[in-house]
């Protein structure tokens, strides 16, 4: 039995490929090894793994995840799927490379994930050949959730959100200013706290001009700082996954082809094409 996994910041879809062929799909949270240790990482899964997992039988496991992109941050991962499942071969990859394996297979073009977080990249059929440093939550990650997130708690904290997007943000959240300032600063994983906001301005229709122009001037940063500056890059379509570039897919589109783009494939989740790579599109199958 082998095991697929697209690990995002926030949530981690599994795939367990039985002898037999049948899927069973199941998540747990997501384990960036930049905000997450391998003492966390196994106290997590042997949490929040399903409990009928026959792990003892599980012979592979092929995990790409957000931040194992360097050798050094995919140890912490890999330590802790060892110790968890003990008898499998480990492969642990970027989850850039799964977004890129699931939109375009084994054809060459543009791929990039927005989701908690966002990432680019040029990839040929096979490898990632061209990737521009998102740069991560504090610096960048221009178009995530978490970036989305931020503009709105922005506007919220600054008293530039509309007065009822504002009067609609306190009765769901009952958020002060203060409040916000110590979730982002002083407590844990605030790339997920921001983030976590990005639904409400999906959800938001008490101002829906202020949401739309919200997203947008984000998708915009997005474009301007990121995808603009791959070589000849609108020789190519726009392929991403993410829950928020799937969520605001029509706002995307608008930019991507502003941009001089053309839409390709937009998914919400890898899982499915990164099995039908594994079984059917990768090397030696």
């Amino acid at each position: 039995m082998i095991i697929i996994a697209d690990g995002g910041s926030t949530k981690t879809n599994w795939c367990l490929v039985t002898d037999e062929g049948k899927k069973v799909l199941f998540n747990t949270e997501g384990y960036n090894p930049y905000f997450s240790s391998t003492d966390y990482i196994i106290r997590s899964l042997k949490d929040q793994l399903p409990n009928d997992l026959d792990i003892e039988h599980i012979s592979e496991v092929n995990y790409y995840g957000a931040g194992c992109s360097v050798p050094d941050r995919q140890k912490i991962v890999e330590e802790a799927m060892k110790v968890v499942f003990k008898n499998a071969r480990i492969n642990i990859g970027h989850d850039l490379l799964a977004a890129a394996r699931a939109v375009l297979g084994i054809n060459e073009g543009f791929a990039a994930i927005l989701g908690t977080g966002t990432n680019t990249c040029i990839y040929d059929g096979k490898n990632i050949v061209l990737n521009i440093d998102s740069l991560a939550y504090i610096l960048g990650d221009e178009g995530s959730g978490c970036y989305i997130g931020k503009k709105l708690l922005g506007d919220y904290v600054r008293g530039y959100m509309p007065e009822a997007v504002r009067a609609e943000f306190w009765e769901t959240f009952k958020l002060t200013p203060d409040d916000v300032i110590e979730n982002v600063y002083t407590k844990p994983l605030p790339n997920r706290f921001c983030a976590s906001f990005s639904k409400f301005v999906y959800d938001n229709t008490v101002n829906i001009e202020y949401s739309h122009n919200l997203v947008k001037s984000s998708f915009d940063d997005f474009f301007r700082n990121l995808v603009c500056h791959y070589p000849n890059y609108q020789k190519y379509t726009f392929n991403c996954i993410g829950s928020v570039g799937y969520s605001f897919r029509n706002v995307l589109e608008e930019v991507v082809l502003e941009n001089g783009m053309a839409m390709g494939n937009i998914i919400r989740s890898p899982i499915d094409n990164l099995v039908k790579y594994h079984l059917e599109l990768a090397p030696g199958k």
